[in-house]
């Protein structure tokens, strides 16, 4: 296993539409997979996708710790080959939101409130979750990296955009969507 060197907003890796994994279980996918779990884990981070790491492929990793999560109930590692999402409703958040492509920066980013999810897992195969809160937030962010989407392209709002140190010391409070 390695850790990746991770791809920064300006890249047009970034840019791109990924391609979809035709097989999950190739083992150059498999080393990808394991090498992207490295260098999440070494990032600190909640989710990576494959097009972070320069690879453009639909494929992404997450989790949700406890201390982040609404109900106190953790997610482990995931792994999701060629996502599809599908709102629940038209409901809408605001959220903060930073990105390992983007250090040091955060911003309020709308996202929906519930998804639908469904993909391939790490064996490759079929499955569908229905997630809320922070988890979809993650997915959402992930899965628009695999179509060339970074976060301030669904911003509503520049005023909630700054460096992690300034948002978190004056703690804005974010407005509802309308």
């Amino acid at each position: 296993m390695a850790i990746l060197k991770i791809a920064r907003m300006g890249h047009p890796v970034l840019l791109e539409t990924a391609v979809p994994v035709d097989d999950p279980l190739a083992p150059d996918i498999q080393r990808l997979l394991a090498d992207m779990t490295e260098t999440l884990q070494d990032a600190g981070g909640v989710g990576l996708a494959a097009p972070q790491v320069y690879q453009p492929r639909r494929l992404f990793i997450w989790h949700l710790p406890a201390a982040r999560a609404e109900n106190g109930v953790a997610v482990p590692l995931s792994v999701v080959f060629n996502p599809e999402i599908t709102p629940l409703s038209e409901a809408r958040e605001l959220g903060w939101e930073g990105c390992l492509s983007i250090p040091g920066l955060r911003a309020a980013v709308p996202r929906y409130r519930a998804i639908r999810l469904t993909g391939l897992d790490a064996r490759g195969a079929p499955f569908a979750a229905e997630l809320s809160g922070f988890a979809a937030r993650i997915v959402q962010h992930e899965t628009d990296h695999l179509n060339g989407i970074l976060y301030p392209m669904r911003m509503s709002d520049f005023r909630y955009f700054g460096f992690n140190e300034e948002t978190e010391r004056h703690n804005q409070p974010l407005p509802e969507i309308v």
